[in-house]
């Protein structure tokens, strides 16, 4: 028999980005509680900021009885002389009979004490009170609340609970509240509990009284709403996905209106007037002709007829905020880009202060500018002196905003308002455009630089940042990755690949741990290989087959990596490296460093020569790329599989059998310039 069930448990208005965190482990709790307690069922949890929701159209009213078995010790060590031990007793004991009500069973082909007992289920309504509790003790929302005289602990205080079953309440307590028929619903209609008559009839009692209670519809409905305003106002409004969420976490009767600004507001960098609407207000942003506009969206949760009141509301609160960035813009202007106060503000222990950081960041970058003078001269046009200097700019200013009013006040900006000012100044576009993208890529698909001299930039922040930490010790374990010592790399590997740039860890590591205390740089060196192996997508087997072959430079094992992970993915291929398996098996006795020399005067069969004269128009050849060169040494295939079914390589004859192995080895070493073969699983 089934019933159906609701669980409502009513708190005060719950922080919206703790609850969003942790919405999926939320139902996935109480899902596993279903099955622990033998009473599982489909449910739907839903959430709106003063309730928290479990629906279940149909749970069983108890529990199905079962059989439990119980298996004890072996005789020989259950009784001594016809008398029971004390591990028979203790097993006794554990059954809840005497010693006599055991019987004897057969485990693992041994005589041991066994005992079958029935256990009834216990019904649903006794057991919900327990469930409940190991739920709530489950949502673990990161800082906890106490009130009033209690010790116990939650998100927020607990202010009602509705447990129905069928239509009758079930005696539960969660924080020194007792279940009841009643709810609360929108406090402008108002404060006062009401009874809900029956489960059938909670939703429909909270619908009229401007309670949405499903998430999903709220957002479905705010969505429908923004669509129906950018059509009346001819404005685009941004979708921004995670402040919809929290939006969506905050209200119960969402109603989404336009609001307005003065123009003059419009002075301000975009993002500043963005990051006062989102960070501080939750307003999503409005364009018009691709431009930020002096409009704003709000979504209420008011309940009116009138919301004039509420736009007007909405658009004194923001006037201010808008009021104070407009200040500290001009203020920032009028006192220019400095570092002026760097000196002081300390960076990392060890590492002395951010003053001290631009100047690492300045060497590592004129040496990679060095490095890549080339490239960024075709790209810009401009002089290696004239380029040195604006290199030197850009670095020095790069974290000039940090002394900022406005930086000082939304922090997030770092770097965008000093690419801001640093235009506004008069400063040459390769310098504000790299200030403007120092940080980038922020993330795993993130934007990267626009260009070469702004990747330079975004690379000596990261490589400093990593060289730095550590010399210091502070070094990534686990998970714990305080300082993004993983994503800087990633962020590395991905501007060099994006920009076929030459980056050779090795050589990277010679070239800049002078300006560090000394350091075990091999701990660097493969960390940043494991970020590789990461970051990369491709066969796991494939990228340690390329690192295997002693390749150093990032841009060329992604290179490699590609090319191979193409060929190895065909349907061909396993068939094929059988082969190559092999190849890779006799070769693995030698001595790859050495010259293995082949004298063809040795060879006594037609498939000596044969493989031979192929493998040397392999290598022999030019490719364009790896690709091109693997599928051409992959297609000594023919001449291999002859060459074993015909030579016997490991011949009385040591000179023969050397001079064989060394023809195998020169085709296995030629692979390995490119990656290591037996390294490769399919």
């Amino acid at each position: 028999m089934t019933q159906a069930l609701l669980i409502e448990i009513g708190v005060e208005e719950l922080p919206a980005i703790p609850l969003l965190k942790i919405v999926s482990n939320i139902e996935k709790s109480w899902k596993n509680i279903l099955e622990e307690y033998k009473l599982s069922c489909d449910f739907e949890f839903v959430y709106t900021p003063r309730r928290l929701v479990l629906k279940h159209a149909d749970i069983a009213v108890k529990q199905v009885d079962s059989t439990v078995e119980f298996f004890g010790p072996p005789i020989v060590a259950a009784l001594k002389d016809g008398v029971p031990t004390k591990a028979a007793e203790g097993f006794a004991g554990k059954c809840g009979v005497s010693f006599d009500a055991l019987g004897r069973g057969e485990k693992n082909g041994k005589e041991v004490l066994y005992f079958k007992k029935e256990e009834k289920g216990s019904e649903t309504v006794s057991l919900l009170q327990e469930m409940l509790e190991k739920w709530i003790a489950s949502m673990s929302f990161g800082k906890m609340m106490r009130w009033g005289s209690r010790t116990d602990e939650y998100i927020r205080p607990i202010r009602w609970l509705q447990v129905r079953m069928g239509d009758a309440s079930v005696p539960v307590e969660l924080f020194g509240v007792a279940s009841d028929t009643k709810t609360y619903v929108h406090r402008m209609v108002t404060y006062d509990a009401v009874e809900v008559p029956t489960i059938d009839a909670y939703e429909g009692l909270l619908d009229e009284c401007a309670v949405m209670l499903h998430p999903k519809e709220r957002e479905a409905k705010i969505l429908a709403e923004f669509d129906a305003l950018e059509s009346t106002h001819n404005i685009i409004i941004e979708r921004d996905r995670a402040l919809l969420a929290e939006v969506v976490a905050i209200t119960e009767n969402p109603k989404a209106l336009v609001g307005s600004f003065d123009e003059l507001f419009l002075e301000l960098p975009p993002e500043v007037i963005i990051t006062s609407m989102k960070e501080h207000q939750r307003y999503f942003p409005v364009f018009e002709n691709g431009k930020i506009a002096n409009k704003f969206v709000v979504v209420s949760n008011a309940y009116t007829d009138d919301y004039s009141k509420v736009v007007a509301g909405n658009e004194r609160v923001l006037k201010p905020r808008l009021a104070d960035g407009l200040f500290f813009y001009k203020n920032d202007l009028k006192n220019g880009l400095s570092t002026d106060g760097l000196e002081k503000v300390q960076f990392i222990d060890g590492l002395g202060t951010l003053a001290d950081k631009i100047k690492r960041e300045n060497n590592i970058a004129i040496r990679l500018l060095a490095l890549y003078m080339d490239r960024v001269e075709s790209g810009t046009g401009q002089s290696s002196a004239v380029l040195e200097k604006a290199m030197d700019k850009a670095v020095n200013l790069a974290k000039a905003d940090l002394m900022s009013e406005m930086v000082y006040e939304f922090t997030e900006l770092q770097g965008l308002m000093g690419y801001y000012y640093a235009k506004a100044l008069g400063e040459e576009e390769l310098v504000y455009e790299a200030i403007k993208e120092q940080y980038m890529p922020v993330g795993e698909g993130a934007e990267l630089p626009s260009s070469v001299f702004s990747s330079i930039v975004a690379m000596s922040i990261k490589l400093d940042t990593l060289f730095g930490l550590f010399s210091v010790g502070k070094i990534p374990t686990g998970s714990k990755d305080p300082f993004a010592l993983r994503r800087a790399v990633n962020g590395i590997v991905r501007i060099v690949t994006e920009y076929d740039l030459t980056f050779n860890i090795d050589d990277i590591i010679a070239l800049l741990k002078g300006n560090y205390d000394d350091f075990d740089t091999n701990l660097l060196s493969e960390f940043i290989i494991e970020r590789i192996n990461k970051s990369l997508d491709a066969n796991p087997s494939v990228i340690a087959s390329v690192l295997a072959s002693g390749e150093r430079d990032i841009n060329e094992i992604a290179k490699k990596v590609t090319a191979l992970n193409e060929i190895v993915s065909s349907d061909a291929f396993k068939e094929q490296f059988t082969t190559f398996k092999r190849v890779a098996n006799i070769s693995k006795d030698l001595d790859l460093e050495s010259s293995m020399e082949i004298d063809i005067a040795l060879f006594k069969e037609d498939a000596e020569v044969t493989l031979y004269n192929a493998y040397e128009k392999v290598v022999n050849s030019t490719y364009s790329d790896y690709k091109e060169e693997l599928e051409a040494l992959f297609g000594l295939k023919r001449e291999l599989d002859s060459y074993f079914d015909d030579v016997l390589v490991n011949t009385e004859d040591e000179a023969l059998k050397i001079n064989r192995l060394h023809t195998i080895g020169s085709v296995y070493k030629t692979f390995r310039n490119i990656a290591d073969i037996k390294e490769i699983s399919v």
